[in-house]
């Protein structure tokens, strides 16, 4: 568990290494996005990554790596909009946007820490390709709670998904470059 602990850390410092580079260049433009369409944004990346694994192929030199990273961001972005008020300022210092995202990527990281504990590690054991499918599943599910008014009778809630998206991304991102230092 330590050496996953190390790997899913070195993983996110990665991602938020360029959310905070980003939101220096752009500021938090991202603020505008309305659930739905982070729900898109991140449903865009995790189909094409599934396009690129079924046609074995690629047109666009956007690795499937940095898809991983782009759908970790915008997950935690997905969390933090949905904390902060209606009427929170679109514009978030840099300072801002980086504590608010370690604040989420904490909360992401004690989940899955629980849940590694309880599951025993099973997802070193899954596919790449489940990983994809499992949040194209949890992004379908996303949308039809908010067709829902945001309101479930059982089930969890958007967060909840977009955590479990957030951990399904950094696990695919831990698995790849574990075989790329084998394949190396």
């Amino acid at each position: 568990m330590a050496d996953t602990l190390t790997q899913y850390r070195n993983i996110v410092t990665q991602c938020k290494d360029l959310y905070v580079k980003k939101a220096k260049d752009y500021g938090t433009s991202w603020r505008v996005l309305r659930p739905i369409s982070i729900v898109d944004q991140v449903y865009i990346k995790a189909w094409r990554i599934r396009q690129i694994q079924e046609l074995g192929q690629q047109k666009i030199q956007d690795s499937i790596e940095s898809e991983f990273i782009g759908i970790v961001n915008y997950s935690i972005i997905a969390l933090i909009q949905l904390d902060l008020p209606p009427d929170a300022a679109t514009e978030l210092s840099a300072d801002e946007a980086e504590r608010l995202y370690t604040q989420k990527a904490k909360l992401v990281e004690d989940l899955m820490l629980q849940k590694n504990h309880d599951y025993g590690e099973a997802w070193r054991d899954m596919s790449q390709q489940s990983f994809v499918d499992l949040i194209l599943v949890k992004l379908l599910r996303i949308k039809q709670i908010l067709a829902n008014d945001g309101q479930t009778i059982v089930s969890e809630g958007i967060d909840a998904n977009f955590i479990d998206i957030v951990n399904y991304a950094i696990f695919a991102l831990i698995k790849m470059e574990e075989l790329a230092v084998t394949k190396n």
